[in-house]
């Protein structure tokens, strides 16, 4: 067994829902972080690649037909470099990045390209297959940009809740008030907005052309500076008339791609660079469907264990915030300082583009770790239907405080 390292990383800008990114096919976006992050290892001859390891969480349009496949052949890498695609929902690209490393790990690869993709606005509408041929009666187009769809009749409905409701649900269970979640939001806007100012994203996100005439996103088009709480409060609630759950304490529907490139210590001459962070834990949890925006609390201790490792030697957590009641719940049941967790934002401003948040969360965790030259830090991010992964990242750059 060898240990796996996390050597570059690099994204898109994520983009709001048939915001600027909405002309641009999500397997185009995937080829851009893919070339992104080889930009940064450019000593690295690409048909060295083990295998890419692809996240995507519809595959319902364009994305279809392994997208990491697609993705890989419109970047330009050599056709002998293998990909699949994983779909774990909100976790395909962290769950691509645990399958790689398993893979360098064991031996069965030296470098393998991890990542995922997701296009929320171009997620197509779906029609089911008639039962019989040519039915007098329509048939209900379904969309496919998020949650539940085409249940099947043998579920129990207290599973098939919507998102924003199994949100409320866990706001009911562990108590967390609406001027709470307000107040988590407007700092997930106000953080991510100091940290481009920063220049923290620079290195991290790579631009994106929206058009013929050569517009360029290059920035997180969801961010709103000055957020309060005072101006969140104003929202109404979306999924109960009494609710607490509001567009703005929620993330949003996004577009987007990000990519990670691992390996193992002795394949640092080839890819041209010294390793980031090494791989140092991994877990995964389940839990009841309506209970996943709780998920991570299990799935980051496992992975702690794993890294043989306490909460009290992290210094930097990037938890996905799909909502943020959820991130609080899970924040409040871990017992850590809340001013660790996504110091640099998170994605109720950043955004969730499904299958790219689990690659944005570790590129930004390995990125924060060497900025600040702490040891230790987590990354984790809750699932649709009940699920949760976690990852634990040792920095290896410097000094490991």
């Amino acid at each position: 067994m060898t240990d796996s390292y996390l050597y570059a990383a690099a994204r898109t800008p994520f983009g709001r829902f048939s915001g600027a990114l909405a002309n641009v096919r999500p397997d185009d976006l995937a080829a851009l972080a893919i070339r992104g992050t080889l930009a940064k290892t450019p000593a690295l001859d690409p048909a060295e690649i083990g295998d890419v390891v692809w996240g995507n969480a519809n595959g319902a349009g364009e994305d279809n037909r392994n997208v990491g496949r697609m993705a890989v052949l419109l970047a330009g890498l050599p056709t002998t470099v293998p990909a699949t695609t994983v779909n774990r929902l909100c976790g395909s690209s962290l769950d691509a990045a645990i399958i790689a490393s398993r893979a360098i790990e064991t031996g069965d690869a030296d470098i393998v390209l991890t990542g995922g993709v997701e296009s929320m606005t171009r997620a197509p509408w779906v029609l089911p297959k008639t039962t019989r041929a040519f039915p007098a009666g329509d048939v209900t187009a379904v969309s496919t940009t998020l949650g539940w769809r085409l249940v099947n009749e043998r579920m129990p409905k207290e599973w098939t809740v919507s998102l924003g409701e199994a949100n409320e649900q866990l706001a009911d269970r562990f108590d967390v008030a609406r001027e709470r979640q307000d107040a988590f939001a407007a700092r997930s806007h106000n953080l991510a907005d100091d940290a481009w100012n920063a220049g923290f994203y620079d290195e991290l996100v790579v631009p994106v052309a929206v058009d013929a005439k050569g517009t360029t996103l290059d920035r997180d088009e969801g961010i709103r500076p000055g957020s309060t709480a005072e101006k969140l409060a104003g929202l109404k609630p979306v999924f109960r008339p009494d609710g607490v759950i509001t567009a703005g304490n929620a993330s949003p529907l996004s577009d987007g791609a990000s990519a990670v490139l691992l390996g193992s210590g002795a394949a640092a001459a080839r890819i041209g660079t010294d390793p980031v962070a090494r791989v140092a834990g991994r877990g995964v949890s389940a839990l009841d469907p309506q209970l996943f925006g709780y998920a991570p609390v299990e799935a980051a201790n496992r992975a702690l264990k794993s890294a043989g490792i306490a909460w009290s030697d992290v210094a930097a957590v990037e938890l996905n915030e799909a909502f943020a009641v959820q991130s609080l719940a899970c924040v409040d049941a871990w017992e850590v300082d809340p001013d660790i967790v996504n110091a640099k934002g998170g994605a109720i401003a950043l955004g969730h583009p499904l299958g790219a948040s689990g690659g944005r969360l570790l590129g930004t965790l390995a990125h924060r770790l060497r900025e600040s030259g702490e040891r230790w830090g987590v990354a984790a991010i809750c699932i649709g239907v009940g699920q949760a992964l976690a990852v634990v990242l040792e920095n290896v750059t410097g000094s490991s405080r």
